[in-house]
């Protein structure tokens, strides 16, 4: 897997999670935040949820991908 692809695997696990913007976040709040995403889900599945967040909120859901894009790149350096 190539690191890029890891990072948009952890997006879309971060973006399924239960985790808000408002919370006070820490990288380790976050990374088991994306551990939890994928082991119940899987990678699939956090890219099917995603992508229907897209489709049914389009205007939330950017705000929140590149919430989620910096938290992930914050969280993994």
């Amino acid at each position: 897997m190539t690191p890029q692809l890891l990072e948009h695997v952890r997006a879309e696990a971060l973006f399924v999670s239960d985790v808000q913007s408002s919370e006070p976040l820490d990288p380790a709040r976050i990374r088991r935040a994306v551990m939890v995403s994928v082991r119940r889900h899987g990678s699939r599945g956090c890219a099917a949820l995603v992508a229907h967040e897209f489709g049914e909120h389009p205007d939330t859901a950017v705000s929140r991908m590149g919430w989620v894009l910096d938290a992930v790149r914050r969280a993994y350096r």
